[in-house]
């Protein structure tokens, strides 16, 4: 693996480092918030689950929805909790309190340091819905929402910067679905009304759902040259797994992600020239995870029901390899994706479980854990000269890599894909020089398909690697199906 300062990507963005909460299922009551819980503290959040997303250090979180964003009335989840509406949320037919809203979410923020990230409605809601929670969000006192925001408590400004123009309007399943047309007018008129009132907010347009939608592409395109210029990102979900049992496919994923974010980049980047315009769309991966298990009718539809158990995946060790792969790629394309969020934190398809007052951190918690420990810097082109094998994607390398640099270090993000064999690595630097060590780590079983349980907690967890020799050459061997992550003291 060949690496030089010279050859920069960009600066990666901290904000590729969130995550997402949706009311759906246990991912808020019974996961973020839970007054019941022993664990519970003076606002009713899980202490336990609180620590824990903590360690993640996640930057910037992504809130209501998702699919329930397209039904969800903003006013419902404000003011006195004993006054809000108990309401049939059809998203995914669950029974909604309100009893976690705005404010609620602003101060999970302000725990944790996340920034905050909204979604509006705009399937089964207006512009002016949309217009109206800004104020309320971002307005200073002596306006209606604004007093709303005050009269609950908050009489500082919320200041939240990222707004998305609804979720997935592409999708027929969506509240509101639309053609491409229809939803760019809409999502024009709510980011002007938005942007007048906060011109310092930022919007994100829904992209197209996915590489395998009929709209792929297309959608993306009429929109952006729809919106003429309102939206400064465009988003990107992707859901990956691995039913047929090819572990080796499933592994070269990562080329599956660079493809999607160039193809979409290149969309944007056409829209740019063919409006002769000097600003562009970035890309906001604001949905990306594991989820393939629990996918059938019954994981979907909770029956009526209030916080019922809704896609709770359970990730092994080769999921986890492949949420590094994610992360990889989008530290390669840092100069178009400025934003990820991993979907979602807890309970739902979550790198964390809860199980009554028990807690558990699965695979994925570790894998993701490597890289948010290592934010910033540059992002480095690399050139990898080593043995290949075939998959859907073409002749893929057996390393899977991302590196970064910053005046005085080096973070090496490195993947053996072989199932059974060590791969030998040797990494050239320049110019300068890798003086030593700093910290390595590994995620790494003995089987792909080890996972952590609420009995067995550490069957997949980080631990340090101490497989690295800096004296004549930087070598190591990295053991298969393996996730390093190396922060290297430059000379």
């Amino acid at each position: 693996m060949t690496l030089d300062r010279r050859f920069a990507v960009g600066a990666v963005s901290p904000f590729i480092y969130g995550g997402f909460l949706e009311h759906m299922g246990r991912s808020i009551y019974q996961g973020v918030y839970d007054p019941e819980s022993a664990h519970a503290d003076e606002d009713g959040f899980r202490a336990d689950v609180i620590g824990a997303l903590r360690e993640l250090a996640m930057t910037i979180v992504r809130y209501p929805g998702g699919n329930f964003a397209s039904g969800y009335r903003w006013r419902d989840g404000i003011g006195d909790r004993e006054s809000r509406p108990t309401v049939r949320e059809l998203a995914w037919q669950s029974i909604e309190t309100n009893e976690f809203g705005t404010d609620e979410f602003i101060r999970l923020c302000r725990k944790l340091d996340w920034t905050p990230m909204l979604t509006v409605n705009l399937g089964t809601g207006s512009p002016e819905e949309a217009r109206d929670w800004v104020e309320y969000c971002n307005a200073p006192t002596g306006t209606l929402f604004a007093d709303m925001r005050a009269a609950g408590g908050s009489e500082a400004a919320h200041a939240v910067p990222v707004w998305c123009l609804g979720n997935e309007m592409d999708g027929p399943w969506q509240l509101g679905h639309a053609p491409a047309g229809e939803y760019a007018l809409r999502a024009r008129q709510a980011a002007r009304m938005m942007k007048a009132c906060d011109r310092s907010i930022e919007t994100v347009a829904c992209g197209s759902s996915g590489p395998r939608m009929p709209t792929w592409l297309e959608w993306d395109r009429t929109v952006l040259e729809s919106m003429r210029g309102a939206a400064d990102y465009v988003s990107l979900h992707r859901y990956v797994g691995n039913p047929d049992g090819d572990s080796p496919g499933y592994l070269a994923i990562g080329h599956g992600i660079d493809r999607q974010i160039e193809a979409v980049d290149a969309c944007c980047e056409y829209v740019q020239a063919r409006a002769g315009s000097r600003r562009r769309a970035f890309l906001c991966f604001d949905e990306w995870n594991v989820w393939y298990r629990a996918r059938g009718a019954g994981d979907t539809d909770g029956g009526g029901k209030f916080a019922p158990h809704l896609i709770e995946e359970r990730y092994n060790l080769e999921d986890a390899l492949v949420v590094g792969a994610f992360l990889m790629s989008f530290i390669r394309h840092a100069d178009c994706v400025k934003i990820a969020n991993l979907a979602q934190l807890v309970n739902v398809i979550g790198p964390l479980l809860t199980e009554g007052d028990e807690l558990l951190k699965q695979s994925i918690f570790y894998a993701f854990k490597l890289f948010s420990d290592r934010k910033g810097g540059t992002a480095l082109s690399a050139h990898i000269d080593g043995p290949l094998y075939e998959t859907e994607y073409g002749a893929v390398p057996y390393l899977d890599a991302a590196a970064t640099v910053s005046d005085n270090s080096l973070n090496l993000f490195a993947m053996n894909r072989h199932l059974s064999e060590p791969l030998p690595l040797v990494v050239e630097f320049g110019p300068g020089e890798i003086a030593r060590v700093e910290s390595s780590e590994m995620v790494h079983a003995s089987s792909l398909d080890a996972e952590n349980t609420f009995e067995a907690p550490n069957t997949v967890v980080s631990k340090p690697f101490e497989g690295w020799s800096t004296r004549d050459q930087v070598v190591v061997e990295l053991p298969p199906h393996s996730l390093v992550a190396t922060t290297f003291q430059l000379a």
